[in-house]
């Protein structure tokens, strides 16, 4: 069946246009899967079978469609998406089809604005069925697939969120760890037990949920981080203010910058020093009645009794027009009015305030306003006259999509983009939070700020997790990849699709690449200036002639837009760059390097989604002939660290009866050269006992042992097994030379050691060998070809 977009009516399967409203039937082609972290809320009524039980099926059905209605009511108001019905309980989504950085808290004040929803509704329940119901919840945070037709989100994060509400008790609502860890600064919790849930081999940590706090800002830590490296924009700030005092006029200061980036830090440490009276206002990301929702909090400040501005109640006492239309802002009466008088009477109240002292008017988050606020903003800094106001607007270039024009044209108005720290500066912030000599491991350190990119905030809140996990492994806090995926997700599909075709690629990546990794955008150019302006992706120095390359903003931008992506396109992307590149990259000197690596990934992913095929083993067999042909090439050039770890990784890839022994000699040789010795030992022994192996290991050593014993054959070392004693001799080339031998023709072991300069240790280990060749039963040894090592 077709179904109408615009009327919602079923149409045959064959019809172009829809039976009820005449409107073209389009095929929409089938959703992209994608992986996503969002936040699951399940919530059923408790006892609704003795419930059913004891009321009429009538009035059953009616107690239960008010509940569904209330719960679809407040998950609605909270941005979720209720995915379906099953008997009593409620499954909702926060993040699909489109995440926001507080899916979290979202969900959780769904779920503690449902319990208090549920006690008004019993009120009415009662009155009308004489019954009440009671809700149990739980909230649960994690990775999901995303774009089925089937379901809204497919993953463990929604089958646990089922379990943590099962786990409830009637009225409460219990959250799981990551849920936690995202809005532990804006509630009340406290933990439970460790739960042992249905299907989890692990206990499984929780909290209940007491109430969600009203009086903080979520997204603010404790305490300010040093400010470093922003002493020309304070000083800019500075020199704007004391123009609007000596001038008694109005000016419009805009502060942009990615989310992190210092925009809130550099507005509290300008309003410390500040002499004026300061009003704060944050414009809230979603809602009811959102409009003027900063300017309602500015009014109520001015007009607190106890600590209000003096001519704002002066103005409000006196002044008719501006009273109604300021109360009607306010909600405490019920006019008509119109944006031009709201803008017109909040100007005036500003005006009266400045009166007497400065006015700095501060409207945080900006880009989540409304057009009207964004009138109401610009209409006070244009007519403003006479009186000492500063308007400092904090936004994300996102405002500049909003309100192209923002600030443009205004004598008046200054726009500053606050860019990310330099590596110096970065440095020196970590340097405050973490002393030189607090005893933080410097490499850790070094990988922070690689990791932060000059954003304050990531500094602030990776130290902040180390610090409290204990750990030395690098983490992406829960917050941060929030914010970053909210931000991709919330991209034009177009826009989004480039960006993850250039993920694949890596930090950097060319134009050509991506159209061929999305062969149906037709505007790859158009879509990545678009990425430009928004200050997501930058141009960079090309690596392929005749292609225009580009730079993620920030590394953990390309780590969100990668991870977007579900494994299947992952696999198939790196698999068509890998193609295209060993067509086009033949100039380029990494290129076995950089193929191998992207076929290997192709390759891993598909192993991921299940059992290898064909085509899986046909690309790992590709792979490795890259890794090995590369890791050649690193001996011969004496770089054996990364010889051995491209050997290493093509080994892997080919399954044991088809090991090249080639693979297998340099890896042999590059193990011997870089130190791992015994490494090299253990290979090389179990390299003779593998059918034609003897032979080829003698070319390798200058050596022809005698055949192992079927007892004494070991295992391949990759399989974890330590490999049997073999017996391998060498012999001088002339007895009481003082042990000269070529070390080109030696055992790895012995080669190894001597290029370690352990001389005395390669001596004793020729003596041995000779003395075990001369010890071995008669008639067993075979000839050897004879070899020498110089010591030097």
């Amino acid at each position: 069946m077709k179904v109408c977009a615009g009327c919602g009516r079923e149409n045959p399967p064959d019809a172009r246009f829809c039976n009820g409203c005449g409107a073209a039937l389009v095929t929409r082609p089938a959703p992209r899967q994608q992986r996503k972290t969002v936040t699951v809320l399940f919530c059923d009524v408790t006892g609704s079978t003795a419930l059913g039980e004891r009321l009429d099926l009538e009035s059953f059905r009616q107690v239960m469609h008010r509940y569904f209605d209330t719960a679809r009511a407040v998950i609605g108001r909270h941005g979720g998406t209720v995915e379906k019905f099953i008997g009593d309980a409620v499954m909702a989504v926060f993040g699909v089809p489109v995440l926001h950085e507080d899916d979290a808290l979202r969900a959780v004040r769904a779920a503690v604005g449902l319990r208090e929803e549920i006690e008004t509704l019993n009120r009415a329940l009662e009155a009308d069925f004489g019954a009440t119901v009671s809700v149990r919840t739980g909230v649960n945070t994690g990775q999901v697939v995303t774009g089925t037709e089937e379901r809204l989100a497919t993953g463990d994060a929604v089958n646990l969120a089922a379990r943590l509400e099962q786990a409830a008790a009637p009225g409460e609502i219990v959250i799981g760890p990551q849920t936690w860890a995202l809005v532990r600064e804006a509630v009340i919790a406290e933990p439970l037990e460790s739960l042992q849930l249905k299907g989890k081999s692990q206990p499984v940590i929780a909290y209940r949920l007491l109430q969600v706090r009203t009086d903080v800002d979520p997204r603010t830590r404790p305490g300010l981080a040093p400010l470093v490296g922003r002493a020309s924009q304070l000083r800019m700030l500075g020199e704007v203010f004391a123009n609007v005092f000596a001038e008694r006029s109005c000016s419009l200061f805009t502060v942009l910058g990615m989310a992190g980036v210092g925009k809130s830090r550099l507005a509290a440490e300008f309003l410390r020093g500040v002499d004026a009276r300061v009003v704060t206002g944050t414009c809230l990301s979603y809602g009811q009645g959102i409009t003027y929702w900063p300017v309602v909090s500015m009014v109520k400040q001015l007009l607190d009794p106890g600590h209000g501005c003096p001519g704002a109640a002066q103005l409000m006492a006196c002044d008719a027009k501006v009273t109604a239309a300021i109360n009607v802002l306010l909600g405490q009466e019920v006019t008509v009015t119109s944006p031009a008088e709201i803008a017109w009477a909040v100007r005036k109240l500003f005006e009266s305030s400045a009166d007497l002292a400065p006015l700095v008017v501060v409207v945080d988050d900006l880009h989540w306003g409304e057009p009207a606020l964004f009138d109401l903003v610009e209409h006070v800094a244009d007519y403003s006259r006479g009186a000492p106001i500063l308007i400092l607007c904090l936004a994300r270039p996102e405002l500049l999509d909003a309100r192209p024009g923002w600030g443009g044209g205004k004598l008046n108005a200054t726009t500053l983009l606050l860019e990310p720290l330099g590596p110096a500066e970065t440095a020196a912030l970590i340097d405050e939070l973490v002393p030189t000599d607090s005893g933080f491991d410097p490499r850790l350190r070094e990988r922070v700020q690689l990791t932060a990119g000059g954003n304050p905030l990531f500094v602030e809140e990776m130290l902040a997790l180390i610090g409290e996990s204990g750990s030395s492994d690098l983490t992406i806090p829960a917050t941060i990849a929030a914010l970053l995926a909210a931000r991709l997700d919330q991209l034009p599909a177009a826009e989004r699709t480039v960006l993850e075709c250039g993920a694949v690629e890596g930090q950097s990546f060319h134009q050509g690449t991506v159209q061929v990794m999305a062969p149906e955008e037709r505007d790859v150019p158009g879509r990545l200036s678009a990425l430009v302006h928004k200050d997501l992706v930058r141009p960079d120095q090309p690596v392929l002639l005749g292609e225009d390359a580009f730079r993620f903003r920030h590394l953990l931008i390309r780590d969100a837009a990668y991870q977007a992506l579900a494994k299947a396109d992952r696999a198939g992307l790196h698999e068509r760059f890998a193609r295209w590149l060993a067509e086009r990259g033949a100039g380029l000197v990494e290129l076995d390097e950089i193929t191998g690596y992207h076929l290997e990934q192709a390759y891993r992913y598909r192993c991921e989604l299940g059992p290898a095929d064909d085509r899986a083993r046909c690309l790992a067999t590709d792979a490795a002939t890259h890794l090995d042909a590369a890791g050649r090439r690193a001996l011969d050039r004496g770089d054996t660290g990364a010889a051995v770890n491209l050997l290493e990784r093509a080994e892997v890839l080919l399954p044991l009866q088809e090991l090249n022994l080639a693979v297998q000699l340099s890896l042999t040789r590059g193990m011997a050269e870089s130190g791992r010795l015994d490494d090299a030992i253990s290979r090389a022994r179990w390299r003779y006992r593998c059918p034609g192996g003897i032979g080829a290991c003698g070319r390798l050593c200058g050596l022809q042992p005698r055949p192992a014993s079927r007892r004494a054959r070991g295992a391949h070392p990759r399989d974890g097994a330590r490999p049997a004693s073999g017996r391998r001799v060498a012999r001088d080339q002339h007895a009481g030379n003082g042990g000269h031998m070529h070390l080109s023709r030696a055992d790895p072991y012995q080669r190894g050691t001597a290029m370690a300069g352990r001389r005395e240790s390669a001596k004793r280990r020729l003596s041995a060998s000779a003395r075990h060749a001369q010890s071995g039963p008669a008639g067993r040894a075979r000839p050897l070809r004879r070899g020498t090592i110089t010591i030097e």
